[in-house]
């Protein structure tokens, strides 16, 4: 008798929750190893693009820096000149006048905190262009002066001067508490360093030891500064005088009716004022009397002339009185009423002495070296051609017929000091 085939009956294994547990962990594992995975490739792509923009940026400063340093920014004559020589001069040439305008500067309208090129200084240039102007005319003279020191043979030794520049900055540094490094950027620009700052300041030092040589080849004989002396006579001559001024106290609103009265009562006093001195009195004993109650301290000191005004220059004496005391035949004694109309005052003045001091010989003399020596340098810089390599100097492109005054400042040439203090006594 055949077997009977029974068939085979499949089943499935029941999932119990541990089984469910475990299938669901092995599942997180996957994903979560996906995820690291991908986490990885991500954070290696973003850190190579970190590095890759923190070394296109150290590239492009170092490039920067490179370009700076070596290439021509601007040429001058058969001068190429670098960023880094640029900025040298500009800051010195910037910095000078600073220093030399500070007490006017508000005045001028320059702000020395904001951008000089956001300035305007004329109606197509800004500050920053004046600067310019003034740097490249700076640099000009300086080369000429360095070139024709080589064409004439003349050499120096720069290094005690060098030297001490060197050890001045080396001390300012420390008493500015910064480094020497930063302290020669914040002079300099960005690029500077004692090191590539060097052959400017060695230029320098040969131009002005040259420009000092021309000076003393130029030196007028005797009667050259007589001669010059009489061609000038008013701006050399001193003169010794006394005043008192009588000033009303009007205020800036007041009428012309109300000006004309405080005048005419000033002009009473200063003419009863005179009228008693030509009697006799005392020019200080007046002074005294006339004066106000705060500045009669200034007379009361016996041993002093307050109202005495000595060896005064034309330039320093008060514009009212200037032409008065500098009158032919002035002598000793000559007294005077004199107006003030724009101040709303009067002045009484008596003249005491007008004469030559011959310390001003030297004066006189560098005067004339001077003028010589500037013309001297005009027609070498004649031959100076300015190309703005990098089109970086607007004013080039300017006409600078209504600015001709900028850019006159030359450290090198001296100044002729015939000006002295006025006091002016109230």
């Amino acid at each position: 008798m055949a077997k009977k085939i029974q068939p085979e009956v499949k089943t499935e294994k029941v999932q119990t929750k541990y089984d469910r547990k475990v299938e669901a962990r092995k599942q997180k594992e996957v994903k979560d190893k996906r995820d690291e995975k991908i986490f990885k490739i991500t954070s290696s792509c973003i850190i190579i693009a970190v590095i890759a923009v923190i070394a296109v940026s150290i590239g492009y400063s170092l490039l920067t820096k490179h370009a700076a340093i070596n290439n021509t920014y601007v040429k001058i004559g058969n001068h190429e000149v670098t960023k880094v020589e640029y900025d040298y001069y500009y800051n010195s040439t910037v910095n000078n006048y600073l220093n030399t305008y500070a007490s006017i500067l508000p005045y001028m309208g320059l702000d020395t905190t904001a951008d000089f090129a956001d300035q305007p200084y004329t109606e197509d240039l800004s500050w920053k262009d004046m600067f310019d102007q003034m740097t490249v005319e700076q640099m000009t003279q300086t080369f000429a002066l360095t070139d024709d020191a080589a064409a004439n043979g003349f050499t120096y030794d720069d290094t005690e001067d060098y030297n001490s520049i060197v050890s001045g900055m080396a001390d300012a540094a420390k008493t500015a508490g910064v480094s020497t490094v930063n302290y020669y950027k914040s002079l300099y620009g960005n690029y500077a360093s004692a090191s590539n700052v060097e052959g400017c300041v060695r230029t320098n030092i040969l131009a002005g030891a040259y420009y000092t040589d021309l000076l003393e080849k130029n030196t007028p004989a005797a009667e050259e500064i007589t001669a010059y002396y009489e061609e000038n006579v008013q701006s050399y001559d001193k003169v010794d005088y006394r005043s008192f001024v009588f000033t009303s106290e009007l205020a800036e609103e007041a009428t012309e009716e109300e000006i004309s009265t405080a005048m005419a009562d000033l002009k009473k006093k200063a003419d009863t004022f005179m009228q008693k001195r030509e009697d006799g009195s005392d020019f200080e004993a007046l002074c005294l009397e006339n004066a106000s109650d705060e500045a009669k301290v200034n007379y009361e000191d016996s041993e002093t002339e307050y109202s005495l005004t000595t060896g005064s220059y034309y330039s320093g004496v008060p514009t009212t009185i200037s032409s008065w005391l500098y009158e032919e035949g002035r002598k000793d004694g000559d007294i005077t009423v004199l107006e003030d109309e724009i101040n709303h005052q009067y002045y009484v003045v008596e003249f005491v002495d007008r004469y030559y001091d011959k310390a001003d010989d030297t004066n006189i003399s560098n005067t004339i070296a001077s003028n010589r020596v500037t013309e001297y340098m005009t027609l070498l810089m004649e031959n100076y051609e300015v190309v703005d390599v990098k089109g970086d100097l607007k004013y080039l492109t300017v006409d600078l017929s209504a600015g001709e005054d900028a850019g006159t400042e030359n450290d090198n040439t001296e100044t002729d000091s015939t000006e002295a203090d006025s006091t002016e006594t109230e």
